[in-house]
């Protein structure tokens, strides 16, 4: 039995959901035969923190005294802004050592400062992608995803998106049906993929302020399957297609036709994710049609198939036959 020993850093102001989340998830699979994770916490000097909540967190050790570990884990939380020469000094030497290197939220900008995300894809929490961008411009960063993987290197947005990194480092190091019990033992809904956005294309673009408007974009997501071309939407908000294509720009940040494939694409994943539905069925309730359309439009926005989303993504209760 492989040991991999999981270091947490330990900061004042860190988010306490970003060190004990992932922490949890690690914990909970080795409770399974043949997996093992050694649990460690540490701060500077090995004294008492304080959470962004008012939790008073209390590491194993100081972080000179702590082992090399196998995954080496940064949190995020208000504690990371500013400049942390220590911290980030003992991180610039002893970082590499460890086998498998991981963010969670703004745990990146401590990353960063110490110079090891040069020339990585990454990501943080929405909030701060811009911040991480402009301070380190050597850095790629990738603002829609909910984690990032990068060779050793795993980055997250924020908070519960921690949760659904450790949950694929679980399934990576001991396979999917272990990550799948660890998720319904936390009662976490569905293991999320790290390219899901940190955003619903609710989320994502802004609420309308005018009524017809907001009425379209509700009928949007309640009804993909539907004709929603320019004319058709534009005719329902009682607007020119021109008028109406400006004027839902200039209110939600997106493009009608942008919103309507996030909500067709988000529409057709919970689908594949909830139900044992055909493919041929899911493409016609999405809104795509065919198969072949709907197997484009995966392709292009999530890197892969239908079919393979389904077999890697679907909660356990919807698991059957399903003609695919």
């Amino acid at each position: 039995m492989i040991q991999r020993t999981v270091l947490v850093v330990l900061f004042d102001g860190v988010q306490s959901l970003d060190a004990t989340g992932p922490m949890e998830v690690f914990a909970g699979a080795s409770r399974a035969p043949g997996a093992s994770y050694t649990l460690r916490t540490a701060s500077l000097d090995g004294g008492p923190v304080r959470a962004t909540s008012g939790l008073r967190l209390m590491p194993d050790s100081s972080l000179a005294e702590a082992p090399v570990p196998h995954t080496l884990l940064v949190p995020g939380g208000h504690g990371t802004r500013g400049s942390h020469p220590e911290l980030t000094a003992w991180l610039r030497v002893h970082a590499p050592e460890a086998e498998r290197l991981v963010s969670v939220c703004t745990g990146a900008l401590l990353l960063a400062e110490a110079g090891l995300l040069d020339g990585h894809r990454v990501t943080t929490h929405w909030n701060y992608c811009a911040q991480l961008a402009h301070d380190f411009p050597a850095v790629e960063v990738d603002p829609d995803p909910i984690f990032v993987r990068d060779g050793r290197l795993a980055t997250s947005a924020g908070v519960t998106a921690g949760i659904d990194l450790a949950l694929a480092l679980v399934e990576e190091d001991h396979g999917r049906d272990l990550a799948l019990t660890v998720a319904r033992h936390l009662v976490v809904f569905l293991r999320r993929p790290g390219n899901q956005a940190q955003f619903s294309a609710q989320l994502s673009a802004q609420t309308a302020q005018r009524e017809p408007l907001r009425e379209v974009q509700h009928w949007i997501t309640q009804h993909p399957d539907a004709d929603l071309a320019v004319d058709a939407l534009a005719a329902r908000a009682r607007l020119s297609p021109r008028h109406f294509a400006r004027a839902f720009r200039a209110e939600t940040g997106t493009t009608p036709g942008r919103y309507v494939d996030r909500v067709r694409l988000e529409h057709a994943r919970r689908l594949l994710e909830d139900t044992c539905d055909p493919v041929g069925r899911i493409a016609r309730a999405s809104g795509y049609g065919t198969p072949e359309a709907m197997r484009r439009a995966f392709v292009k926005a999530l890197a892969t198939a239908p079919a393979e989303y389904r077999r890697r993504f679907r909660t356990p209760a919807s698991a059957g036959p399903a003609a695919d």
